[in-house]
């Protein structure tokens, strides 16, 4: 009986700490499944097996910040089906679209012995960006449950099942106090995607934003409320400026606090 042909899995880093990687890693046990449905093809985090694309499912996990980074991304595109990105630095930028804001030379300058060795974009971008991507898995790191649905949902050919609304619906459904209206502790839970598992919350924390804009995000109103709650302009553009600093509604939002 002929082998069953199995859809071939890459995943890949750019600029990024790896976590989101890890994230399927972690799977563990589910991880046995998975590599029971696909062939992974390419995956330096887990094995140095290699094998030629094409691809059936990329996983793509970094932003782009080198010209080397621009060209890859291009054919990693090039070489995949279905291209997904995972986390907030390959679906805004990360944490090191911070230097979006300010003079990346003047960076180089005062980090580097030899500045002329640098060869680096003045900004941090979204694979989205760069190439067409098929579908964005947010957080940072991503959870593995929407890891596993998203990959059980493109195996099977449909939309994954992966909830675009806000922080303060599943702060509700977990039955967690609200943080600002209980504390007025400043939280991003009102205008940030669900995802994490209510894990700051919970733990009598503000919503730090890591999984980015929700599918309508109110930022204006959340950033009046939180001046309300003593916040300086200077506080309100911090909180928008953290992991998904880049993502349009929190950059604009942020830029609008200077």
């Amino acid at each position: 009986m002929a082998e069953r042909k199995k859809p071939k899995l890459a995943v890949w880093k750019f600029s990024s700490c790896d976590g989101c990687q890890l994230s399927l890693i972690d799977c563990e046990d589910e991880l046995l499944a998975i590599a029971d449905e696909v062939r992974i093809s390419y995956f330096l985090e887990a094995t140095r097996k290699v094998e030629k694309g094409p691809y059936d499912i990329s996983l793509v996990e970094g932003s782009i910040t080198t010209p080397h980074d621009i060209k890859a991304i291009r054919e990693v595109r090039k070489q995949s089906k279905v291209l997904v990105t995972i986390g907030a630095c390959a679906t805004a930028g990360g944490i090191q679209a911070l230097r979006n804001f300010k003079n990346v030379k003047e960076f180089i300058r005062c980090v580097y012995a030899h500045p002329e060795y640098i060869d680096t974009l003045t900004t941090s971008t979204a694979v989205s960006d760069h190439v067409h991507v098929d579908f964005e898995l947010r957080g940072c790191p991503i959870s593995k449950h929407q890891l596993l649905e998203l990959l059980n949902a493109t195996l099977n050919g449909r939309k994954p099942n992966v909830s675009h609304h806000s922080q303060c619906i599943e702060c509700k459904r977990n039955g967690v106090v609200c943080r600002m209206v209980a504390a007025g502790t400043p939280c991003l839970g009102p205008v940030t995607q669900a995802g994490c598992g209510t894990l700051c919350p919970s733990k009598d924390r503000g919503c730090y934003g890591c999984f980015g804009p929700m599918e309508t995000p109110n930022t204006a109103s959340l950033a009046a409320h939180l001046k309300e709650l003593g916040q300086s302009g200077r506080d309100v553009q911090r909180l928008f400026r953290s992991f998904n600093a880049n993502a349009e509604a929190f950059r604009k939002e942020s830029e609008s606090h200077g």
